[in-house]
């Protein structure tokens, strides 16, 4: 009975979430007055299309690798598998949403292309909104679909820490050997190495890849962090993709230590990944696009594929 209470719980507060914060957006005003017609059809469609994404990539494929591995005490995968899950989910994630909202993955991206004026700044609160929700909606539904093999994992204790610790399914947490400032330094070499990366694949001066083929890459991408830079504290990157996660732990049942870990290592996956986004895009604007020949502004347009 209580489990049946706990998990109707939990998608009601899911359901209300998403149907609030989806009501907050068509309400919101503009300098003209509200949103209307066909840009507030097209702001709310690029909203939902940015939370499935989040939901398919983030969580349901992510941390439902992670999920399995951790509840099956590695007898049903390994860290390998963890990261080709995480991989493989941005691949198809960006495959569903690119053609129209052009498949943002991340906040810290989406603030450096704005930073070099290639993105408006308008938008985006409304695209970090959505990739937390869709992060967070994510979380929700992994829990749900291994709350069983949680909870026979656990005992029925929700931990943060320890040898049946079950958070870091969703969100990061440091390793034991990791210090703060090993931390940080950790989060802002991958984040501008990330940015860094990304900036070269976009850069249609720079060797354009064939169409269809970004998606790949940037999977490929993800995954050569993951092997080589995950095991400090899980290469999060991302803070929409930490964050949000970390407040549904917060409210399932492992409750405020999801903050307090790590001597309250939560805000570091959420800041140092813009410091070391914004490192990275300028690294690449000032070394490699900054000395390529000029050339005119159609040649230099953007392809978001992020």
């Amino acid at each position: 009975m209580h489990l049946h209470l706990h998990i109707s719980v939990v998608i009601s507060y899911q359901c209300f979430s998403f149907s609030y914060l989806l009501h907050l957006l068509v309400v919101i005003p503009t300098g003209s007055g509200r949103i209307k017609g066909k840009n507030h059809c097209q702001l709310a469609e690029k909203f939902i299309l940015h939370c499935c994404f989040f939901f398919m990539h983030l969580q349901v494929f992510g941390s439902g690798a992670a999920a399995q591995v951790i509840t099956s005490e590695g007898t049903h995968g390994s860290y390998l598998t963890i990261q080709l899950g995480s991989a493989l989910g941005a691949i198809f994630g960006m495959l569903v949403a690119q053609g129209v909202s052009g498949a943002h993955l991340n906040p810290v991206y989406s603030m450096s292309l704005c930073v070099l004026g290639r993105h408006p700044w308008t938008k985006l609160p409304l695209y970090s909104l959505s990739q937390l929700i869709g992060a967070f909606l994510g979380a929700g539904t992994v829990y749900l679909q291994y709350y069983d093999a949680i909870q026979a994992f656990t005992g029925g204790q929700l931990l943060v820490a320890g040898p049946n610790a079950t958070a870091g399914i969703f969100s990061s947490y440091p390793a034991e050997h990791l210090s703060f400032w090993g931390g940080l330094v950790d989060q802002v070499v991958a984040a501008a190495l990330f940015l860094l990366c990304c900036m070269a694949l976009e850069d249609k001066r720079n060797g354009p890849l064939p169409d269809g083929l970004q998606p790949i890459v940037v999977g490929v991408l993800i995954l050569t962090m993951g092997v080589s830079m995950g095991s400090n504290c899980g290469f999060p990157l991302n803070p929409a993709r930490d964050l949000g996660p970390r407040l549904f732990t917060f409210i399932a049942g492992w409750g405020p230590e999801v903050f307090k870990a790590g001597g309250g290592w939560w805000w570091v996956p959420l800041v140092a990944p813009f410091v070391g986004g914004l490192l990275g895009t300028l690294t690449y604007e000032l070394l490699i696009e900054a000395h390529h020949p000029n050339t005119s502004n159609e040649e230099q347009k953007i392809y978001k594929i992020i």
